[in-house]
């Protein structure tokens, strides 16, 4: 039987205290119902021996304590899940977004979905081809991985994810792949972006999205990337797909976190921040992998302005422990018109090894990666000393890597947002071009067979 309440003692910010209470169970769902005859939607989210502490989904305007009923409702806020729900559009309480028919449920999954377990996990090994070069070619995602991207305020992050929903894919024929793309706090204008982006170029199809607009309740924005994880959840481990997550921007995501723990009058943490953020955080980027035993997968890639450019702001901080790896966007290279502008330098996948060479993407890849890197670093140090000392204090070799920095970035970092490049065909063969303009002795991480396969045809080109 449900629990009916006419004794709220007062209204907080989002929250509502209603006091005499009896078995009230913590994230219980509650309804609201005003004196006007207008309901509203809410969750307990704590509980004490009589009280009970409820967020409204809707906001608190309008209550009026004394004629307010309050209305326990015994469940956790769940989501109907489906395979139909590839091609929809839905908000960021799971609600049909795109004017189609009402979805029919397979089934109703709590969306507060467990981390995997530990000794259940499989090691990620398989590599993603995003047809973006500076993170195939340098800082690979692997299927099951955790790598987000650290942007900052202006840049283009909300291209570049659109870009990877539309292009991401495995390598295997016969893969079945999809996309759960949640996107939080975002204006009307981004909203529009990401959805007209992926219907005009069909990416809708595979395509499963949650968007919960900037003006939308703060609850909602808490509940936005646990409802697309539990999607993808269900599609991976129950149909067998392998889903790309994508979640932006998680910077939004914690600022909603802030306002609802200074609603709860809770000792804040670093910058305001809730002590439990770095916990908060984890139980969503954990569910993310592989599973023993399963053919499907969840691989995610969340992305995160930083505020002023801070990478030891607490959000790029923390979500750094929980993930293997991050994508930096750099301001420089966006203000030289370079796009996406990835900073390789700082840029990184610890699962890199784990996910490239023979029979994932070609033997050399490790090489290739390693002597890149090496020859833009030693190119940027060199155009440093230019800069301090002119060109005259560099020796020819200096020259030619400082030479190599602008091709390198112009070439293999800039590319079309709408250009999607092969691994092998258009990624490698355009690092091997550019690296046979560099010194041949000074081109020593490549082995000699891989330089004997894949490299002496430019440098015959280059007249070495």
């Amino acid at each position: 039987m449900l629990k009916e309440y006419r004794t709220i003692r007062g209204v907080e910010g989002p929250l509502v205290i209603v006091e005499k209470v009896a078995n009230v169970k913590y994230e219980e769902l509650v309804e609201i119902e005003l004196s006007d005859g207008t309901r509203r939607n809410g969750k307990v989210l704590e509980t004490q021996t009589d009280r009970a502490l409820v967020q409204i989904f809707e906001g608190t305007s309008g209550i009026d304590v004394a004629n307010t009923k309050v209305t326990f409702l015994g469940k956790t806020l769940s989501i109907p899940v489906s395979a139909d729900m590839l091609g929809r559009i839905f908000d960021g309480s799971g609600k049909p977004k795109d004017n189609a028919p009402e979805l029919i449920p397979d089934k109703y999954l709590d969306i507060n979905g467990a981390s995997i377990n530990p000794f259940s996990r499989d090691f990620p090994d398989e590599f993603i081809q995003t047809g973006i070069s500076s993170i195939d070619g340098m800082s690979p995602l692997v299927r099951g991985q955790k790598l987000p991207i650290f942007s900052g305020s202006g840049l283009p992050h909300s291209q570049l994810a659109a870009q990877i929903a539309r292009q991401a894919k495995t390598l295997k024929d016969g893969d079945n792949f999809a996309v759960v793309f949640a996107a939080m706090g975002v204006t009307y204008e981004e909203a529009d972006f990401f959805m007209e982006d992926l219907r005009k170029t069909g990416a809708i199809e595979r395509t499963v999205m949650f968007i919960n607009l900037a003006d939308d309740p703060s609850i909602e924005r808490i509940s936005t990337p646990r409802m697309a994880l539990t999607t993808a959840e269900y599609l991976a481990f129950e149909h067998d797909m392998h889903i790309l997550v994508i979640l932006t921007d998680m910077t939004n995501y914690a600022e909603a976190l802030r306002e609802i723990s200074a609603a709860r009058k809770e000792v804040p943490g670093r910058r305001g921040y809730p002590g439990y953020l770095y916990t908060d955080l984890a139980t969503l980027y954990e569910r993310a992998g592989k599973v023993n035993g399963r053919t499907g997968s969840v691989t995610m890639l969340p992305i995160l302005s930083m505020p002023e450019d801070d990478k030891t702001h607490p959000i790029p901080d923390l979500t750094g422990y929980i993930t293997e790896g991050q994508i930096i966007l750099s301001r420089a290279l966006h203000a030289k018109g370079i796009y996406p502008p990835v900073d390789v330098l700082p840029s990184l996948s610890r699962l890199r090894d784990k996910g490239i060479g023979k029979n994932k993407t070609r033997e050399d890849h490790a090489d290739f990666s390693n002597q890149l890197f090496a020859a833009y670093a030693r190119g940027k140090e060199a155009k440093e000393l230019e800069a301090i000392l002119g060109e005259g204090a560099l020796t020819p070799d200096d020259q030619k890597f400082a030479a190599f920095v602008e091709g390198y970035e112009r070439r293999f970092v800039a590319q079309g947002e709408t250009e999607n490049r092969e691994i092998i065909e258009d990624t490698l063969n355009i690092g091997y071009e550019l690296m046979a303009e560099l010194p041949l002795a000074e081109l020593k991480r490549v082995r000699q067979e891989y330089k004997e396969k894949y490299l002496q045809k430019y440098l015959d080109k280059a007249g070495k």
